[in-house]
Parts: C-alpha cells; sequence; structure tokens
C-alpha cells in the first residue's frame, strides 16, 4: 500500500471525530470530581478504590522509588495521605484514559505497552523537572503527571483507528532513527500525532493546557504556545533527555541554554538532571509490567 493510499485511508476515518475513541466511563468521572470539598474528596477515594485494576496499579506506583515516597503505601487512602489528592486524582487519570488503548492488539513495529512506559517515564521526568524549576514557573503537580502521561496518547489514537498504518509509522521510525518525527509522520500519514492527540483531549473535555500540551510539545515555541504553559516545554525537554525511550521517537537530544532558562533551570545543572533522569527510568522500566 502506498503512503498515499495510507494517508488517504487515515484521513477519512479521522475525518468523523466519533472515529476517536471516548473516553472510559471511571475517566469521566475521575475528570468531574472536584477536590474543594469534603464530599468531593471521598467520592474520589471511593471511585478508585471500586476499581482494582486502578487502585492496584495506584499503589504499586505509589510504592515504587519514582514516586518518592517515604513509606509503604497499602491502600488508595494511604496514597492520597502520601501523594497528595491532586496527584492520585492526575495519575488515576492517566491511567484510566489510557487502559482502553493498552488492551489493544500490538504489531510488529508498534506495542501499546512500550508507548506507556514512554509515557510515564516522561511524566516522571517532569516532575523531577519541576523541582528544579522556581514556584513561579511550576506548573500545578496534577497537570505534569496528567500531561506526561497523555502527552503521546495520539500514537494509541491512531493505532485504534487504523493499526496498519500505525504499524508503518512506527517502521519508519525504526528505519530512519535520526530524522524529525513530524517529517516522518507528514510524510506517511499526512497528520501528525500531535494533532491527532489534541483533537481527542479536545473531545474528552480535557483542560486547555493539556490540550495544548498534546498539540505542541513537538513544536514548543510555536506562536500558538503560551509562555504561561510551560508543560510544553517541559516534554519536550523531558523527551531529549530520554530519546527512543520506550518507542522509537527521535526529538533529538541536544537542550540549548536558552531552552533551559526558559524552564528556569541552571543550564549548569544539566548533567545532574540527566543522570536522575536517567536513573529514575531504569526504575520506571522495573515496574513497568504492573501495566
Amino acid at each position: 500500500m502506498t503512503a498515499e493510499q495510507t494517508r488517504i485511508r487515515l484521513t477519512l476515518a479521522l475525518a468523523n471525530i466519533d472515529s476517536l475513541p471516548a473516553m472510559p466511563a471511571i475517566a469521566q468521572k475521575l475528570l468531574a470530581l472536584p477536590l474543594d470539598t469534603d464530599k468531593g474528596e471521598a467520592q474520589l477515594l471511593t471511585l478508585i478504590e471500586q476499581d482494582p485494576q486502578i487502585s492496584a496499579k495506584l499503589i504499586s506506583l505509589a510504592n515504587s522509588p519514582v514516586m518518592g515516597v517515604s513509606r509503604k503505601v497499602s491502600s488508595v487512602s494511604d496514597a492520597a495521605t502520601l501523594l497528595g489528592l491532586t496527584r492520585v486524582k492526575a495519575v488515576s487519570l492517566g491511567i484510566a484514559a489510557m487502559s482502553n488503548f493498552t488492551r489493544l492488539p500490538g504489531s510488529q513495529n508498534f506495542a501499546p505497552q512500550d508507548l506507556w512506559l514512554h509515557s510515564l517515564a516522561i511524566a516522571v521526568a517532569m516532575n523531577t523537572l519541576a523541582r528544579h524549576m522556581p514556584g513561579r514557573l511550576r506548573p500545578q503537580q496534577d497537570h505534569i503527571f496528567l500531561a506526561g502521561l497523555l502527552h503521546d496518547i495520539g500514537y494509541m489514537a491512531i493505532h485504534h483507528v487504523d493499526s496498519i498504518a500505525s504499524n508503518e509509522l512506527h517502521h519508519q521510525f525504526r528505519l530512519q532513527p535520526k530524522r524529525s518525527v513530524l517529517e516522518i509522520e507528514m510524510q506517511v500519514l499526512g497528520v501528525s500525532h500531535c494533532y491527532i492527540g489534541a483533537q481527542l483531549a479536545r473531545q474528552w473535555n480535557l483542560p486547555e493546557e493539556i490540550i495544548t500540551v498534546l498539540g505542541y510539545h513537538h513544536a514548543p515555541y510555536v506562536d500558538e504556545v503560551s509562555a504561561s504553559n510551560p508543560m510544553v516545554r517541559m516534554v519536550n525537554v523531558a523527551e531529549k533527555l530520554l530519546p527512543s525511550f520506550g518507542i522509537s521517537e527521535y526529538c533529538g537530544t541536544d537542550i540549548t541554554d536558552h531552552e533551559w532558562q526558559e524552564l528556569g533551570i541552571d543550564p549548569d545543572d544539566e548533567e545532574e538532571l540527566r543522570n536522575s533522569v536517567n536513573e529514575l527510568a531504569l526504575q520506571v522500566v522495573q515496574i513497568a509490567d504492573i501495566f
């Protein structure tokens, strides 16, 4: 099948927004729950506890070194106490949103579980970056994890809509490991995973800050991206700290002083941050099987 035929088939499939997967019901409920009342907090914990898979994954993640918890977590309420309700909500929402996708059968060149590994590592890397950022620039904790977990969900949507096109895309990523991801996507698909991910996030009524991250994390300096949303640049930098981690996706490895300074991070801290992020990524690999 030619690239032109692939583009036409995928474009037709995506022309109808309803062809994109619906947000899982539990994710919709999590998204709607407010955390500014005692009732909302209680409902959040109850909702998570009622889903054995999300509960188990949340507790396992909370007990891993990547979350930096000081004592063993044995329940959802423990996780909420030690991680904070906003982070628990974000992680649970990310797990729920990705749940249907990770059950999809893989292909020769793409495994949904590998993308989940990549997404979790980027979320952890963003959390590390945030600790080095000044408070005035640091995004909300819940948004950091949600943006990291969902930033590449466009790949999952492509795989859901057209697994043949998805397989060819990731095949080309492997064949051209030093070529820009966006260039390859436009050649193979005629559309980027960033655009599709943003479309999906918009359909799911995710926060505008998250939609922007999904749409522009490979082009963080376009006019549409406000300096008030540093998460776009955080994802971009995190992917350069973890090149081709989990999936073959070339984003470069060089980070300029300007990119560090945009996040309020001293460029002299780069080596320390690279070492820290890579150590955490190895720990993410060790817990990936729980997902």
